[in-house]
């Protein structure tokens, strides 16, 4: 086989190419979004702590104001990410990130529970859709053999986001009305990163799809080498408008992305928007404690998606995915069954549910990217993640309600319960997309 060729494709074309420079800055910039998630879902959940006292916030408030995101993050997916295949990935990629600016300002001024919600609300809109607009666009341009750890990693970096914003959180839990802060500093990422976004250029595969072939051969020119060709980009098979999303082997694959990824993040949000409320429940004292152990279970959480990142493309998609269901599953049964176990028992089963989910959750981006053709691959990642939204919604409202009536250890076994039906769901469903082009992987006929 000629140096230059890797099975079957050329290295002057995009699955065959090198990893360079600027596919590392476009997986840098597009990870700002899912940073920005991880920093505002997490960062509410320590801001309620000031919040919920100073304003006497009733229950269904606090579940109301700790959904809402997720909520407008559901809108934002299922809308924005159709007009993203029909307007280009380039041109929302920046509007999206000055809608959370402008919000995250805003919520400093907030003086009533409705003011925050609708502001969350909105900031989740613009989070849902830059879901499907980055994701696509690192799809669309990584070499093949990168692209899961490219696309996987822009998950881990939700993680980055949760982390520090846990930590932010916890030392501004310090400051009298911290909690202002806490909510106004989501701004500083995002302008930085709407700043940064200014140089990446659009698809070559979305381009293609439109029938745009020299726009798209100039710019893989100008990003993989002078001698790039359109080699590996065939002419798709036209799929239509978002009705094709929703029938045959294409509908399939939405219901599986969509049930495995609900599983995967109803009870990660729960833990995120209410962590430091419910390790207080456990043996931890209220107080500082908690907040500082939310922020370890950030870090476990991350380490779980760095190791599913090392694996995903020597084990491949399937084991990483049931195997995490399983294991995390075991986690949360271990924390129902025993609440009043020693700290370092409970700290130990929340690392193990917290490192396991990484597999699932890295695959909720590599999945849906993979599945879907160019023409309809942002309308479906948008779909999915909407539709896993409304789970994670429901279930992050629910959670303070399910931890006053039902109790710490029955809220626990329907945690494990979720988790064990991902499991189901995935070992009767998940596709092996290892080793395969993108072309590959989103055709039915593969």
């Amino acid at each position: 086989m000629n140096a230059d060729t890797v099975q079957g494709t050329t290295m002057s074309s995009l699955d065959g190419a090198r990893l360079n420079a600027f596919h590392v800055k476009l997986a840098a910039f597009s990870s700002g979004g899912p940073f920005l998630d991880g920093y505002i879902l997490s960062i509410i959940g320590i801001a309620l702590v000031q919040i919920e006292p100073k304003w006497g916030m009733s229950t269904l408030w606090s579940g109301l104001i700790g959904a809402s995101a997720l909520v407008g993050v559901f809108l934002g997916g299922a809308v924005f990410g159709a007009v993203t295949d029909r307007i280009g990935r380039k041109l929302m990629y920046t509007i999206d990130l000055i809608a959370i600016i402008v919000c995250s300002v805003l919520q400093f001024f907030v003086t009533n529970e409705v003011e925050l919600f609708v502001l969350r609300l909105i900031i989740g809109v613009a989070v849902g859709a830059d879901y499907p607009i980055a994701t696509a666009l690192v799809a669309e341009f990584a070499p093949k053999s990168w692209r899961a750890r490219l696309v996987g990693g822009l998950n881990a970096m939700w993680f980055v986001g949760a982390t520090v914003a846990a930590f932010v959180g916890y030392a501004l839990l310090q400051v009298d009305d911290g909690w202002k802060w806490m909510l106004l500093s989501s701004a500083v990422p995002a302008v930085l990163i709407v700043i940064a976004r200014a140089s990446i250029p659009e698809s070559p595969r979305w381009l293609m799809s439109k029938g745009r072939r020299e726009e798209a051969l100039a710019i893989l020119k100008s990003t993989i080498g002078e001698d790039a060709t359109l080699d590996d980009l065939p002419e798709e098979e036209k799929t239509g408008t978002i009705s094709a999303v929703l029938r045959g082997g294409y509908l399939r694959r939405v219901v599986f992305i969509s049930a495995f990824w609900t599983a995967t993040v109803v009870t990660l949000f729960a833990i995120y928007s209410f962590g430091p409320q419910i390790l207080a429940l456990f043996s931890l004292d209220k107080g500082d404690q908690a907040n500082l152990g939310y922020g370890l279970i950030n870090v476990f959480f991350l380490v779980g998606n760095i190791v599913a990142l090392l694996l995903v493309d020597r084990m491949g998609r399937r084991p990483i995915l049931i195997g995490g269901f399983l294991f995390s599953a075991l986690g949360l049964l271990y924390l129902a069954l025993k609440p009043d176990s020693a700290l370092w028992m409970i700290a130990l089963a929340f690392a193990v549910y917290a490192v396991f989910n990484g597999g699932p959750s890295i695959l909720e981006w590599i999945y849906p990217n993979e599945l879907f053709p160019t023409e309809i691959r942002a309308t479906a990642v948008g779909l999915c993640t909407g539709i896993s939204r409304i789970g994670a919604a429901i279930g992050t409202f629910a959670t303070p309600w399910a931890l006053t009536t039902l109790g710490l250890s029955a809220t626990m076994y329907i945690a494990a319960g979720i988790a064990l039906a991902g499991a189901v769901v995935s070992l009767f469903m998940a596709p092996e997309t290892k080793g395969k082009s993108l072309h590959e992987a989103a055709s039915l006929g593969h």
